[in-house]
């Protein structure tokens, strides 16, 4: 059994982990933002303790350092889709700050103690925009090509204290978190401008055939569990390829 700290546990992904581990019989700590989801995942199972967390929060990342973790799943996530020309800065700093400051900020907070005990993991949720931009999910992608550079180097950083750090790369899954990015779109189109309205209609079809979220639910389980990790995980099967074929067709 293994004592594993999920962020953004309320919903999605985070969620569907956390009581995937907890069957597994993980002790596992369901990190949400909201408290009323932090009681809902403590109800949940016996193996769960909810925390309330806010990743942007230093009061409330400290609470983790008090955690023997085993496992670290990075799971916390702010979506944000726009024209670059027409985002708020406001919008964009407070992506950054869950998306990457705070994911860096949990790493930095449980890191003293997996040093001290020799061992431990860290798993980052990175996404398929970690390795790809286009018209109108710059917002969103910038912070996870972030997520990437931290990835890679905290791996190589830690591997000698006996920690590991690995990435998970989802495409598009089925948990809402797209559509509701892409749907958050329309207030920053300008009326006229019909080539972003034609990229806002592109990312609508590429919603309309999401995959099944229970895949990357069991991805992340398997990876809390394994005896060592690949530096990424690209999910579904067949995506790396079909991103290699769209960068090439791009040079």
């Amino acid at each position: 059994m293994a004592n594993i700290l999920v962020t953004g546990a309320g919903t999605g992904f985070g969620k569907g982990t956390v009581l995937e581990l907890a069957q597994r019989g993980h002790a596992v700590t369901a990190a949400t933002f909201l408290p009323a989801e932090a009681e809902a995942m403590t109800a949940a199972h016996d193996n769960i303790t909810g925390m309330v967390l806010d990743v942007t929060s230093a009061d409330s990342v400290a609470a983790a350092a008090d955690l023997p973790l085993d496992v670290l799943v990075n799971n916390a996530g702010r979506g944000l889709m726009a024209p670059l020309s027409n985002v708020p800065l406001d919008e964009v700093r407070k992506t950054f700050d869950v998306n990457v400051f705070g994911m860096l900020a949990m790493c930095q907070a449980v890191i003293p103690g997996m040093k001290e005990r020799g061992s431990g993991r860290i798993i980052n949720v990175s996404s398929i925009a970690g390795v790809l931009s286009g018209a109108m999910s710059a917002p969103y992608a910038m912070t996870k090509h972030a997520v990437e550079a931290l990835s890679v180097a905290m791996r190589e950083e830690l591997a000698p204290h006996g920690i590991d750090v690995t990435k998970i790369n989802p495409g598009p899954y089925l948990t809402g978190f797209n559509d509701r990015m892409v749907d958050g779109i329309d207030p920053y189109l300008d009326a006229g401008d019909s080539s972003a309205h034609a990229a806002r209609d592109f990312l609508k079809g590429v919603m309309e055939d999401q995959a099944d979220p229970n895949e990357i639910v069991q991805a992340i389980a398997n990876l809390a569990e394994a005896d060592t990790t690949p530096i990424e995980t690209f999910l579904p099967e067949g995506i790396q390829e079909m991103l290699n074929q769209l960068l090439a067709s791009r040079s």
